[in-house]
Order: C-alpha cells, then sequence, then structure tokens
C-alpha cells in the first residue's frame, strides 16, 4: 500500500471525512477479474474515489484473498473501499464467529490506510437473494453486524442500502418468501413486519423500505441501488433515460416509460434529510443490450450519467455525496443478450464518460485517506537555555 506514508499516518480515516464534502464523489464497481483500478482511470482519465467489491458472508479464503487485493488497489490510488457482504448462506449464517473475523479484518485494514463503507446484505427488500424480504431476521442481523463494526474498527462505516421500491415486492423472484407467511425464511414474523398495512398480503401498497431499516444508531449511510432499465419488462427495447427521471426516482414521483411508480416512499427525504444522513448510491448504470448500435448505446449511457452525476445534484440532494458506476457486463434475466452496463469496454463511449465528468465529480485525487501527523514543535531553547540543536555559542 502506497498511499499514506511519510507526513500521513496510516491509520485510516473513517469514509465520512476521507471523502470531500463539495462535490460528488466518482465510484466504480469494477469487474475485478477483467480491469484493474488504474487501468480504469487510465481509459477514462478518472481514478475513482470509491471502489465496491463483492464478498460472501460468513468469508471463504477466497473472498480474504478478493478483500486484501481490492484493498491494495484501492490505496494505491489512495481511495476509500466500498464492500458489500452477501449472506448466500442464508442470514443465520451471520454467526459471532463469522462477525469478528469480519471485524478483525476491517480493524487491519483501517489500520492499513484503508477507510471501508461497509454494505451489508444490500436490497433486502427484493425478492432476488436468499436474504431478501426477511425484515425482522435482516435487522437483527444488519445490528449484530454494525454492533461489532463500531466496537472493532475506527475506519469503517455501515452502510443500509435497499433497492428502488419501484415494482415492489418484485413477485416472481426465487426467495420471494415474504409474500408467503408459509414459505421456509419467511415465517409468521417476517411476513407481518414486511404487511405494514396489515391486509394480510405483500403488495404495492406495503412499504418496501422501513420495515428493513435497522435503526439510526446502527445507520452511518443511507444507499439506494438505482439503474436505468427504461421501459416494461423484457427491457430490450433500449430506451434513452427520460429527463430528470433519476431525481424522480429518489423522490418517490417517477411516472415514465418504466409505468407509475409515483406511489413509492421519498426515500431522499424520509432517510437522509429528516435523519440527517450521509447518502450514497451503490449501484447505478444504464440498462444497453449487445445489440444494440454504437449511437444508442452511448446516448443511453450518456443520458444517465448525466443525470447521477448531474454539477447541480449536490444543489438538489446536498445529503448526497458518492455515485458508484456498475461497470461490469455481465448476463442478465431481463434480456437474452449481454447487458453492457460498463463504460470502458467501449473505447468511445469511456472518451465521452471521462470528458463529460472531468470537472464536476470528486475522485481519488480528491480523497483524503488518513490524516496528516502533525510536525513535533521546535523548541525554542534547549534544556540548558541554549538556543537551537548546537547549543549556544
Amino acid at each position: 500500500m502506497e498511499f499514506c506514508q511519510a507526513a500521513h499516518s496510516n491509520q485510516a480515516l473513517p469514509p465520512g471525512l476521507a471523502l470531500p464534502a463539495d462535490r460528488l464523489t466518482l465510484g466504480v464497481n469494477p469487474d475485478w477479474d477483467a480491469e484493474t483500478l488504474h487501468q480504469f482511470a487510465a481509459t477514462t482519465g478518472m481514478a475513482p474515489g470509491v471502489a465496491g467489491s463483492f464478498v460472501q458472508m460468513p468469508l471463504t479464503a477466497d473472498d480474504r484473498t478478493r478483500i486484501q487485493s481490492a484493498a491494495d488497489e484501492v490505496a494505491s490510488i489512495g481511495g476509500v473501499l466500498m464492500l458489500t457482504l452477501e449472506p448466500h448462506q442464508g442470514l443465520d449464517a451471520v454467526d459471532d464467529a463469522s462477525v469478528q473475523e469480519l471485524v478483525a479484518l476491517l480493524a487491519t485494514l483501517n489500520d492499513s490506510s484503508v477507510p471501508v463503507l461497509l454494505r451489508f446484505a444490500h436490497e433486502m427488500n427484493g425478492s432476488w437473494y436468499p436474504w431478501g424480504q426477511q425484515p425482522q431476521s435482516y435487522v437483527a442481523a444488519f445490528r449484530k453486524v454494525a454492533q461489532a463494526v463500531e466496537e472493532g474498527t475506527t475506519a469503517t462505516e455501515m452502510m443500509w442500502a435497499p433497492n428502488y421500491g419501484g415494482g415492489y415486492p418484485f413477485a416472481g423472484g426465487e426467495f420471494a418468501s415474504a409474500g408467503n407467511p408459509s414459505a421456509p425464511g419467511a415465517g409468521a414474523a417476517n411476513f407481518e413486519w414486511a404487511d405494514t398495512n396489515s391486509d394480510g398480503a405483500l403488495t404495492e401498497a406495503d412499504d418496501p423500505y422501513e420495515p428493513y431499516y435497522p435503526g439510526d444508531e446502527v445507520v452511518d449511510w443511507v444507499g439506494l441501488t438505482i439503474y436505468h432499465y427504461g421501459g416494461a419488462s423484457p427491457w430490450d427495447g433500449n430506451n434513452v433515460p427520460e429527463p430528470d427521471k433519476f431525481a424522480a426516482q429518489l423522490r418517490g414521483a417517477y411516472d415514465g416509460l418504466g409505468g407509475d411508480k409515483s406511489g413509492v416512499p421519498d426515500f431522499y427525504a424520509r432517510y437522509a434529510e429528516d435523519r440527517d444522513k450521509t447518502m450514497a448510491i451503490p449501484e447505478t448504470a444504464a440498462f444497453v443490450t449487445a445489440a444494440a448500435e454504437p449511437d444508442l448505446a452511448l446516448e443511453i449511457k450518456q443520458g444517465w450519467w448525466r443525470q447521477v452525476y448531474s454539477p447541480d445534484m449536490r444543489t438538489k440532494f446536498p445529503q448526497l455525496r458518492l455515485v458508484n458506476w456498475f461497470n461490469s457486463d455481465k448476463p442478465e434475466l431481463e434480456s437474452v443478450d449481454l447487458v453492457r452496463w460498463s463504460v470502458t469496454t467501449d473505447e468511445r463511449i469511456a472518451d465521452v464518460f471521462g470528458t463529460d465528468l472531468a470537472d464536476s465529480v470528486a475522485t481519488a485525487a480528491d480523497v483524503v485517506s488518513c490524516p496528516e501527523v502533525p510536525e513535533p514543535a521546535s523548541s525554542s531553547a534547549g534544556p540548558t537555555g541554549s538556543t537551537g540543536a548546537g547549543g549556544g555559542l
């Protein structure tokens, strides 16, 4: 790790202090197996201030290796690591031993100049993960992790990050257990928590966020996954985003190609503004399939990044400090074609991305990962009254 040397302590600052307060920070969730952070910086002309990595919880040996490798890269550019924990074995697997192992690793990273944003069991209101739609169990697990992190680390902060509520409860997902109180993993207690209007069914009339909120005292950052998917399923139309779509989704006021979602709560007001919580968009990108013509692909992606990284975003949403672009092309259930989320697999798109954002976002160069070490105070007189190191002449 190369960043915090000489006049700086190796002890990292917490992310809320490390990231600049005057501008939105550019973050990226890279395809670590295909592209390093230095390669992303060379391609776009910008080194991201935050980089995201996804690992399982409990950690495997491979996960520990991946975390250390990502942390080394983050430290080499002077940024913040956003670590997303995925309990694919279920929330019951998040036991005391796994939490303590995690905290020990985080403490080591913090002591080695790496601030960490910890996103535990993200998109928990969705129906596509084994920890999804189990609000009571989720809140208990989040609080367990958060309390251990608070006690055992110095520069790790907890992020609570559901999925945008448009389409909730996302019927038909593999893990849509909360909609059925007798389903494995749900149970009556979890269903009652999720059924916020107590009508005996989980529908769009229920609150997509509040049952899953673990409490102000254990949440440092609030986040929201928001992607531009375009129109309605199966989304293969490759639609240009409507003006102000992103802001409308944050405010729960969206009514457009994706349908009328104006009944969704105002996430920004409720969780960032009213609670005075720092906010991030930990995942975003624009849906473009491999079948899209190059000019259309650019128009769609540019239309979205110009919204999420708009120069006036901090004026409209002053609590919002970080937006992480999901920079990996991969198959999705929503498309028969490969989805090209990345802005760096096409050189032309990468050039325009860098040009558009160069003057509006903060990058790794603006991050203060660790504090300066004060210089020892010089004494004007030595112990015998002499001046200077050589004594009186």
